[in-house]
């Protein structure tokens, strides 16, 4: 649908596997971006060859969480740009700096 609109890119969440974008010819600028939880969904958007993975959830104490140390380790498994996600608010984005991340993304920090 994002080729058909004319779009800049297309975010593939962490339940998608599919491979079908793959066989499209995409704009030269076509961004795909797409979101983990696991080592193994991170792989999937790897084949998937998204340029960004949003991994989460970073601070927000949910099904998904991982904390700062499993962050870490998890990031370090992937070339892929890492975005973090989850919770980060004003009170605690100094903690990016710990897990050397340049890139937040989130809704908290901006309410």
């Amino acid at each position: 649908m994002a080729i058909k609109l004319n779009l800049d890119g297309a975010y593939i969440p962490s339940f998608n596997t599919n491979l079908h974008h793959l066989s499209y010819s995409l704009k030269k600028n076509f961004n795909i971006v797409g979101s983990a939880h696991t080592l193994k969904e991170i792989k999937t958007k790897e084949i998937q060859k998204v340029k960004k993975i949003f991994l989460s959830s970073l601070f927000k104490k949910n099904m998904n969480y991982l904390g700062i140390n499993k962050f870490k380790l998890i990031k370090k498994l992937t070339k892929k740009n890492v975005v973090a996600l989850g919770g980060i608010s004003k009170k605690n984005i100094k903690k990016l700096l710990l897990v050397k991340s340049s890139e937040f993304a989130g809704i908290s920090y901006f309410e």
